[in-house]
């Protein structure tokens, strides 16, 4: 008789998979990064690679001429001559040098065009030592769950959805966005939505991307295989009971003790309402926005902040060491790809501006009424929209925008905050749910104590106002805005 082995195995197998080049990989920590962070991305890639050097503010307004610039490839064009007196390039480099000097032209007229006032050296490098001294590097909730996401193994169409999906995750870890919602900016099936989501759900932290308290909750009793205890049920069946602390009813509810209710409550009250709250940083929060939104004489302009950007070019030192006839081979071999992964560097940063300047163009096309009136007149609007117009993949515009500010006549706001869904007025107008619930919270400012507002009532007096609203679409803006119910505001 045979005994099979027992024990730890090497096998291999053979996949196809969609792996992300290192150099698209780069480009979208570029694109997600806020501006205090992109400063410590660059200054790692400068660290690795000795072509890139940064040039001061000054030094882009006083570029050298076209005739200095022309007499420096002569010269260099001479130093690549072989002995014989050949004007024939050492290698098939020239061409590639002649597109980086047209590419590091236009990066100095990229900052030129800029109206922000000029600092000397030692006062710009004085600020943004200060500025990365304040800042504490920390992941974020969403940046955690990309990771997460990366290393799923999700299919890519349904890693793209679980991207949207991140980005409709607040910082305290709930999904802001529904399942109707998610289907018209993907164009999957409800189905295949709902199967991203719970594999998003999946995720690390437990409980996270839950649509409201009550699916938080059940989650976390999932996830530690808990769904045949008493306080599964109650969550399940009686969240409305629990949330008012009615114990005899509960006890009535599901036939148990008094006593048997109290202890499942206590097990409740231990697990996680909020389950991104790890990853919110204590304090105050510090931003930088990345643009500035500025009424002129012919309407709005979007102004990009790129004081903080920092201004790279490639060493000469290293393109003159390139063209000399004399460098080995080995030499010249590693400035070539050190100058390739420089100026990718250098147009990925560009890039980056120029895609969060036409996103930021297209949202003050849209919603001109709030920067003239304030956030009751935010429209509605959604990522595929803007994706659509801009001409990019709404993941990209969720990327775009995660963690960037700008300063507007209103304020500074998220540019995360100007995507919401809508409510049709009778009117056939349409208002953005953070609209609607400024006017939930006038109305609940403005009520009596004595007698605080129903959702029922908050209902009636917004359809007042013209707009159509459900009582448990109220509840559920009521309960996203942290505001108690009417029984519990009550004040005697």
């Amino acid at each position: 008789m045979s005994r099979m082995s027992q024990g730890m195995h090497l096998s291999q197998r053979m996949a196809l998979q969609q792996v992300l080049a290192p150099q698209l990989q780069q480009s979208l920590a570029l694109l997600q990064a806020p501006v205090m962070e992109l400063r410590a991305l660059v200054e790692q890639e400068m660290a690795q690679n000795p072509v890139l050097e940064e040039t001061a503010p000054s030094d882009s307004e006083t570029s050298e001429t076209g005739e200095e610039r022309a007499s420096d490839d002569a010269d260099r064009d001479e130093a690549t001559g072989d002995s014989e007196g050949s004007s024939e390039p050492v290698d098939d480099f020239q061409a590639e040098f002649e597109r980086l000097a047209q590419l590091d032209e236009e990066w100095r007229e990229y900052f030129s065009q800029t109206n922000l006032p000029m600092r000397s050296r030692e006062d710009e490098d004085e600020r943004r030592q200060f500025m990365l001294d304040s800042l504490v590097a920390q992941t974020s909730l969403q940046e955690h769950l990309l990771d997460q996401v990366r290393m799923s193994d999700l299919p890519p169409e349904e890693r793209r959805v679980a991207e949207l999906i991140v980005g409709n995750i607040d910082d305290h870890g709930y999904l802001q966005a529904s399942v109707d919602e998610l289907v018209l900016s993907t164009g999957f099936d409800p189905e295949q939505i709902e199967t991203v989501l719970k594999a998003v759900q999946s995720f690390h932290p437990v409980g996270v991307a839950a649509r409201d308290l009550r699916e938080c909750l059940m989650l976390q009793l999932e996830r530690a295989n808990r769904t045949d205890t008493l306080e599964y049920r109650i969550i399940r069946d009686h969240m409305d009971l629990l949330a008012r602390r009615r114990l005899p009813d509960l006890a009535r509810a599901v036939v148990r003790p008094v006593a048997d209710i109290q202890a499942a409550v206590e097990r409740i009250g231990h697990l996680e309402p909020r389950p991104g709250r790890d990853f919110v940083t204590g304090g105050q929060t510090y931003v930088s926005p990345e643009l500035m939104i500025e009424k002129g004489d012919d309407g709005y302009q979007v102004v990009m902040n790129d004081d903080s950007i920092p201004r790279l070019r490639i060493s000469n030192t290293y393109k003159d060491l390139m063209a000399q006839a004399d460098s080995s081979e080995e030499v010249r071999e590693y400035i070539r790809e050190k100058i390739r992964a420089g100026r990718f560097l250098i147009k990925s940063i560009t890039q980056r501006q120029d895609t969060i300047r036409k996103i930021a163009m297209e949202i003050v096309r849209r919603q001109g009424e709030f920067l003239d009136h304030g956030v009751g007149h935010l429209r509605p609007m959604t990522m595929a929209q803007i994706a659509q117009a801009v001409g990019v993949h709404e993941t990209t515009v969720s990327r775009a925008v995660a963690g960037k500010y700008a300063q507007t006549p209103q304020g500074v706001f998220e540019l995360k905050s100007f995507f919401t869904s809508g409510l049709e007025t009778e009117g056939g107008e349409h208002l953005s749910n953070r609209s609607v619930k400024d006017m939930i919270s006038a109305m609940v400012a403005q009520e009596d104590p004595r007698k605080p507002l129903s959702d029922d009532a908050i209902e009636e007096g917004l359809k007042e106002k013209g707009i159509k609203i459900a009582r448990r679409t109220v509840a559920k803006y009521r309960t996203e805005m942290n505001i108690l119910p009417s029984h519990l505001r009550r004040t005697y």
